[in-house]
């Protein structure tokens, strides 16, 4: 079955107060289109068409690369009046499913129900709502067809009663909404084009509209202001935070968890909380995460701990590495097994060898640091000039002073020392000393300045 998918996204979004589109605005991470988009492409083979509107540039441009068609409906006519935009591409044959670009955590397996019911005319997506006040209610005959949407206003006590409501997402054959769309009408107060209409028509017709009911309101829920954004924003969290837990992953707490983008995890994981996961991440056994950390991109091995209040981004560690607290590894940073790099300590395209220590108030950038290397408080290698980056080598067993520069390019040799507080501007050979600093002077009988009267 050749599937023509078109997602809605021409609308402003105004209770958002934006100036970014609405269907911009990430859940998860992720723009809430992106996750339509994703949804639907998961079906297979498809064809997809968004119809865009207001900052029709701006989404362009955010899903370039896709692979997804677009088609600007110049004026918000309607539903019915955008889903007609795209007639153009649907093919002969096919089923078209419609979606809507701010109804993002809508779920593949729900939307595969309803195209296996859309064989022969439409099916819509119903859920059934504990409190159903504003939506358009769906009425059905005995044998379960549909038979109408009736809006709120227009419900009699009878039809009020009914806690099953319209979602807006349908699929149906694209030979009859390629007929029935441009002859829609505007006969009513706003003077729009109504998808729903296609039901009434169908039912006209004698022709069989299918119901096939949401498994979870929150999967059809769409996003109109921050509050609902917020909202879905939790709902999708709880939802990773469960599936973790379930794959035997310990959260502190998973009211207080956030992954915009994929984490993996071996057994024993304990992360603890407000922690951010954004990008691909994977956490091999064992591995502890502190309160309050940023991983982005990076791979930690097994063992490795990570405490409180780190950023790692783009980096790879591995096992049994001590991270932290307050530590930043910046992008290009590669830490061997039992490596450390503690508190107030940046690291930025270095690697940092097996066993070796940068303990505290250091910034390592650029540089390639060996094997049981100790490199003292206060350490920073000087690895720009302005213009270009230059690379720091500091070879295995190598013990570096604290408050030390070293200014790059420039090598440490094996087993070499550096003393502490020196600025090193050439080469050190192996098992050498280095000291680089002003002789000290004692001065007795100085006097301190004293305030002027």
């Amino acid at each position: 079955m050749a599937i023509d998918i078109v997602i809605l996204a021409a609308g402003k979004g105004t209770r958002m107060r934006s100036d970014l589109p609405k269907v911009l605005h990430p859940i998860g991470g992720v723009p809430m289109l992106g996750r339509v988009i994703d949804a639907a492409k998961a079906l297979g083979d498809v064809e997809i068409t968004v119809v865009i509107g207001h900052g029709a540039e701006r989404v362009r441009e955010r899903f370039v690369d896709s692979g997804v068609q677009f088609v600007e409906q110049t004026e918000q006519l309607g539903t019915g009046h955008a889903v007609a935009q795209a007639i153009p591409y649907f093919r002969e044959g096919a089923t078209v499913l419609v979606l809507y670009g701010d109804v993002p955590l809508v779920k593949t397996a729900t939307l595969q129900n309803l195209l296996q019911a859309s064989n022969s005319g439409p099916a819509l997506l119903s859920v059934v709502m504990d409190d159903p006040s504003g939506y358009g209610r769906i009425v059905r005959d005995q044998s379960g067809q549909v038979q109408a949407i009736v809006e709120q206003k227009d419900a009699d006590a009878a039809t009020l009663e009914i806690d099953e409501i319209n979602t807006g997402i349908l699929a149906a054959p694209a030979d009859l909404l390629a007929q029935w769309l441009p002859e829609l009408s505007n006969n009513n107060a706003q003077g729009e084009y109504y998808l729903t209409d296609v039901i009434a028509r169908s039912v006209r017709e004698n022709i069989a509209v299918t119901g096939v009911v949401a498994d979870d309101p929150v999967e059809v829920a769409g996003v109109n202001s921050r509050a609902q954004q917020a909202e879905l924003e939790r709902a999708l969290q709880w939802d990773n935070a469960a599936a973790l837990m379930a794959a035997g992953v310990t959260l502190l707490d998973p009211a207080r968890f956030d992954l915009r983008g994929s984490l993996s995890c071996g057994a024993d994981v304990s992360i603890d909380i407000n922690c951010i996961f954004e990008g691909d991440v994977s956490l091999g056994d064992g591995v502890q995460i502190g309160p309050n950390c940023l991983l982005k991109n990076c791979q930690l091995a097994a063992g490795t701990v990570v405490e409180a209040n780190s950023i790692i981004e783009d980096a790879t560690v591995g096992e049994a590495c001590t991270i932290g607290p307050f530590a930043r590894l910046r992008p290009g940073t590669e830490l061997a097994s039992g490596a450390k790099v503690g508190n107030f300590v940046e690291t930025k395209k270095a690697k940092i060898g097996r066993g070796s220590k940068v303990n505290h108030l250091s910034y390592i950038g650029d540089a390639e640091v060996g094997e049981d290397v100790n490199i003292g408080a206060g350490t920073i290698t000087c690895n720009y000039d302005g213009v270009n980056k230059s690379k720091t080598t500091i070879r295995d067993r190598a013990f570096i002073g604290s408050n030390s520069a070293l200014v790059a390019p420039v090598e440490i040799g094996a087993g070499a020392t550096v003393g502490a507080g020196s600025t090193i501007t050439r080469e050190v050979s192996a098992d050498e000393l280095a000291v680089a600093r002003g002789k000290q002077r004692n001065i007795s009988g100085w006097q301190r300045p004293v305030k002027k009267s």
